[in-house]
């Protein structure tokens, strides 16, 4: 009976500590070709500057995509921070050509830690925005991108 207890008791401590995703939404990508112009946008609204957080972002791509890897734009924007783009490559495949990730059928998904430990500077409207940076325009191959941010 003691054991039972305290098998519940680990498995609510370690249930509470798994809290869901602050934020997270992906964004299809019309006919599998994302366009320089196609530029999912991604509002949060911040109300305790005090949190920190880990933003990532996801990535599903089909088994036809011409490339190992994908760099892209992340571009932010509110309150304290004003405009800031950083520029990230994500490899999508091992150096023998094999995707990596999960895979379902000819559809291949990760997610990628992009800024951990993340302070906000203040509560507001905080805008995340990606951007395809390939050469290859519209890039093909791409099913669906977003953002999700975890609270810390």
């Amino acid at each position: 009976m003691r054991m039972l207890i305290l098998f519940a008791i680990c498995i609510l401590f370690l249930g509470s500590c798994q809290e869901g995703a602050f934020f997270e939404r992906n964004t299809v990508i019309p006919n599998l070709s994302w366009d320089y112009d196609f530029k999912p946008v991604y509002e949060i609204n911040v109300q305790d500057k005090n949190v920190q957080y880990d933003v990532f972002v996801n990535m599903r791509h089909t088994a036809y995509y011409p490339y190992s890897n994908i760099y892209f734009f992340l571009h932010e924007k509110g309150p304290g921070i004003g405009e800031k783009t950083t520029r990230y490559e994500f490899n999508l495949a091992q150096p023998d050509g094999r995707w990596i990730g999960r895979s379902a059928g000819n559809l291949y998904e990760q997610t990628k830690l992009l800024k951990e430990g993340l302070s906000f500077p203040d509560t507001g409207k905080y805008v995340f925005t990606l951007e395809q940076n390939m050469t290859e325009n519209p890039l093909r191959g791409i099913n669906d991108v977003g953002i999700k941010i975890i609270k810390r």
